[in-house]
């Protein structure tokens, strides 16, 4: 079984735990309720499935159960907690908890950099700006963003670009992309910070319109009437045109500008939630 800093998931770990102890001796549901105090045979297993959730009581329990102590419980009881967390803040507070944990012990979780790159504006406009401006020192770049920000900043962003290998320095000392292009995968955690970036990207996007020069900025909008099937069809024909555009992006290495292009289709009533 892996260790439990390499979770994100404390139902994906009790599932493993008990499918672990399944495979060495005739462990049993209701063994693991029993030894947790719970009377129901299958509680722990619809916990495991999504079906329940944990109390704080039931959470030291299960930890208990399963030997865990120190760093391992704490960590366990984070897990719980971002899960079950009801704002992105809570959700963020506990990850980064979470995250906490896993360096105090030299351990790392595989979404962390993922997590902390996309829940700043700043890592994605200086990862495709340092490339293309070699030789730059810190000021430079702060000084080449909009909204501009300080050359500490950039120094802290080029720091962690270079440590979760998203940047990478040549021979000649310049920033190199290690990927043309990033995406959030399916990842368990990524979608929250990612959510952070479209808020903050969406604030950028409005201070926009009166600061940039309207040559240099392209806002359109449509409003209009969809069924279900026609939503989906125009949420994959966006996708298309997301990957259209970033092949344009691609054609050429050099880079004059770093652009943002936000693409967002949402309701503007409430009808079927009335109607449920």
């Amino acid at each position: 079984m892996k260790e439990i800093l390499e979770y994100t998931s404390y139902r994906q770990y009790i599932a493993d735990y008990y499918a672990d102890k399944k495979a060495k001796s005739a462990f049993t549901w209701q063994e693991f309720a029993n030894e947790a105090g719970f009377s129901s045979r299958v509680y722990l297993k619809y916990v495991s499935e999504g079906r329940f959730n944990l109390s704080d009581s039931a959470t030291a329990r299960v930890a208990d159960a399963m030997r865990l102590v120190d760093y391992e419980r704490e960590y366990f009881t984070e897990m719980v907690k971002f899960d079950h967390a009801k704002t992105d803040d809570e959700k963020k507070a506990a990850f980064n908890k979470m995250l906490a944990i896993a360096e105090a012990h030299k351990a790392k979780i595989l979404e962390g950099d993922s997590f902390r790159f996309f829940e700043s504006w700043k890592n994605p406009v200086i990862r495709e700006l340092a490339p293309s401006m070699p030789g730059a020192k810190p000021l430079a770049l702060a000084h080449a963003c909009r909204p501009e920000i300080t050359a500490a900043e950039v120094s802290d962003v080029l720091n962690f670009l270079v440590k979760g290998g998203f940047l990478e320095k040549n021979d000649e000392g310049n920033y190199v992309q290690t990927d043309k292009s990033l995406t959030t995968g399916r990842m368990e955690v990524t979608p929250l910070a990612v959510r952070t970036m479209h808020r903050q990207m969406g604030e950028l996007a409005l201070e926009a319109i009166e600061g940039v020069a309207q040559d240099k900025r392209n806002f359109s909008g449509v409003t209009f009437g969809i069924t279900k099937d026609g939503y989906d069809e125009i949420v994959q024909e966006i996708a298309d045109c997301r990957k259209r555009v970033i092949a344009i992006a691609r054609k050429n290495a050099a880079t004059d500008e770093v652009y943002r292009l936000n693409m967002q289709l949402f309701p503007l009533t409430q009808k079927q939630d009335l109607k449920k």
